[in-house]
């Protein structure tokens, strides 16, 4: 391993070099706020390269990554990704022009906090971790998708660390050693939902390390605030089961059937409804427990319909590589 990916220990701190990489679709709204976020990070910054790629935007992103990177007091490289439509795939090129030995996945939609870097990456000391996951929490919203989602913990890693089939960390706050990835491959490029899952798998499944969860260390997400944004969210939920299956699998989602939809609404509706009022007429109770039921009931709609339409793309099967 050449000098600049050596990690650097002084007065027994643990500080390897990161490249974080940040796959960027029409960011031109979010990424001051990332930016802000970057550039509040407690971990060195002398030891951490942000690798910012472009795929294919149609707004200013372009432009913004150029201007930022020659303005910002960090390391950032603007890339771009025009060949394939798909975040795994501007991954893979933000991970080929890498020189650090952890490789850090957000997105530009994320807002990670000062801590962030510093409290992921400590578990690296034991060369049997391959992989870190932190935690992804909401970021403040009134409306009530959002706070519907708060509730459910929709993007909390702690839905994708207990699968059934097998843990992973989602690439929204991930770290993953660079070694894993000359042993297994990269991204898979074509898929444009499950890439967390099946890189995750593939190092666990090959036994190259083991996946550890930092929940200190806090990465925040918008939630969804029209329910075509929700709708979207869960039909993408559903694709990745389908592709999975196809992969590896994975038990599918069952069909809930409009006749099952139908008594449960009906239950809501004179049971649950009822009761659920009288608790909110005592504050006991909120707007996001009287429509609880109806709104995991569209939720789990979507996800099905996703499924069931998914087709996974033919060049699915190919995996990048990266020279060790």
């Amino acid at each position: 391993m050449n000098n600049e990916l050596m990690t650097m220990t002084t007065d027994n701190e643990f500080l390897p070099k990161l490249s974080v990489v940040v796959p960027v679709y029409n960011g031109e709204a979010d990424l001051p706020e990332l930016i802000s976020c970057l550039l509040a990070q407690t971990y060195p910054k002398q030891r951490v390269e942000y690798l910012l790629v472009d795929n294919n935007s149609s707004d200013r992103t372009s432009q913004i990554l150029k201007t930022t990177a020659k303005d910002s007091s960090l390391v950032i490289h603007p890339l771009s990704e025009n060949q394939i439509q798909s975040s795994y795939a501007a991954r893979n090129t933000g991970i080929r022009a890498s020189t650090g030995e952890i490789l850090v996945f957000t997105d530009a939609d994320c807002r990670p906090q000062p801590d962030w870097l510093a409290s992921l990456i400590p578990p690296f000391k034991n060369l049997d971790v391959a992989i870190v996951a932190g935690e992804i929490v909401a970021l403040p919203g009134n409306n009530l998708l959002e706070q519907y989602a708060e509730r459910q913990e929709t993007l909390s890693q702690k839905h994708t660390l207990a699968h059934k089939f097998c843990a992973y960390g989602q690439t929204a706050n991930l770290a993953i050693r660079r070694q894993a990835f000359i042993k297994v491959g990269l991204f898979r490029p074509y898929l444009t939902s499950g890439g967390d899952a099946d890189i995750c798998w593939r190092i666990l499944r090959e036994n190259i390390g083991r996946l550890e969860f930092v929940q200190s260390a806090l990465v925040q997400h918008r939630h969804r605030t029209t329910l075509k944004e929700l709708e979207s969210q869960w039909r993408r939920y559903g694709r990745s089961n389908r592709y999975l299956h196809e992969l590896y699998g994975v038990e599918l989602m069952r069909e809930i059937t409009l006749r099952e939809c139908c008594y449960r609404l009906t239950r809501w509706l004179l049971k649950e409804l009822p009761t659920d009022s009288i608790k909110a007429l005592a504050h006991k109770a909120t707007l996001v427990d009287l429509l609880n039921t109806p709104i995991g009931l569209f939720t789990a709609r979507a996800r099905y319909a996703g499924q069931r339409e998914a087709q996974l793309p033919e060049k699915a099967q190919i995996i990048d590589w990266l020279e060790g």
